[in-house]
């Protein structure tokens, strides 16, 4: 039906208009940071911290950007986060679609006991200390596969796949069975490639929560090296932390902060770089995903 057929009341057209309103000012909320932060990490610092946001071009500048590229604890730690993202999702994605197929199919022995199982840990679990003890009597501690392997699967992502399989036409199914298909081929064949809108909306699940992460690599990680991107950019954030070598030995203190202000958010921009690229390749997919099990 067209639009322009349809008759909106007064309180109608009101209420559009304040949601127009909200929507507006929820915008102006998340966008005038993101464009205070790119704008100022272009800023020399005093000139940002004394006058703020400055068009003018002989206050522009991008060393903020170079001693990034410079420094190798950055660069490593961006490289880091981008093996532990994607070592995370491969790993999350790969098993939580195996394990929300397996629980969608009928006649799956023993179906409600594991399903319960999964949702007692959704309430229950062992704590911090147990699972360091086991991330450690397994030999990942000070390893990438501390941060990859121990929070991978959860089990709100297998219920959602669950019911996004659950969803899925039974006809295609039982024809490719009546074909002599196998399940392995079934779920190759026929289930993974209509599976995408979830496939992706877990994927970007997994690797936004596992890019921003840094909790874990504080407890399992001692060796520098092996910090991901999130946890140096705390060190610079929190602790107002910049490695010496990034400016000499001989620079003062005063210059040592100020290029601290400098680089945070050169780092921050940097640090949402992977978010920016991946999310529009992503958005095709993501409502389709998102609003698995609202209808039937």
């Amino acid at each position: 039906m067209d639009n322009k057929l349809i008759n909106n009341s007064k309180s109608d057209k009101f209420i559009l208009f304040i949601n127009k309103i909200l929507l507006g000012l929820i915008v102006l909320i998340v966008t005038v940071p993101l464009l205070y932060v790119l704008l100022g990490s272009f800023l020399q610092p005093d000139v940002l911290l004394t006058k703020g946001i400055s068009f003018d071009p002989s206050h522009w500048t991008i060393d903020g950007y170079v001693r990034i590229f410079q420094d190798g604890s950055i660069m490593r730690g961006f490289l880091n986060s981008i093996l532990y993202a994607t070592g995370f999702t491969l790993v999350s994605v790969i098993f939580t679609i195996m394990a929300g197929y397996s629980l969608s199919v009928d006649g799956l022995v023993g179906k409600k006991a594991l399903m319960l199982y999964f949702i007692i840990t959704m309430f229950f679990n062992g704590g911090m200390v147990p699972t360091y003890l086991l991330v450690r009597e397994l030999g990942m501690l000070n390893t990438p596969w501390a941060i990859i392997l121990p929070g991978a699967i959860t089990v709100w992502n297998i219920i959602l796949a669950r019911t996004y399989f659950r969803g899925l036409p039974k006809g295609l199914i039982e024809a490719a069975r009546i074909d002599g298909a196998s399940d392995a081929r079934i779920f190759l064949s026929i289930i993974l490639p209509l599976s995408k809108p979830i496939i992706f909306v877990l994927a970007l699940y997994s690797f936004i929560g596992q890019w921003n992460a840094y909790f874990d690599a504080m407890i399992y990680l001692e060796d520098r090296s092996l910090y991901p991107l999130q946890l140096i950019l705390r060190d610079i954030l929190i602790q107002n932390e910049v490695q010496p070598g990034m400016i000499g030995d001989q620079m003062a203190r005063a210059e040592l902060q100020r290029l601290a202000e400098m680089i945070k958010y050169s780092a921050i921009v940097i640090a949402s770089l992977p978010l920016m690229i991946m999310y529009p390749f992503f958005q095709k997919y993501f409502e389709k995903g998102v609003m698995v099990g609202s209808l039937k």
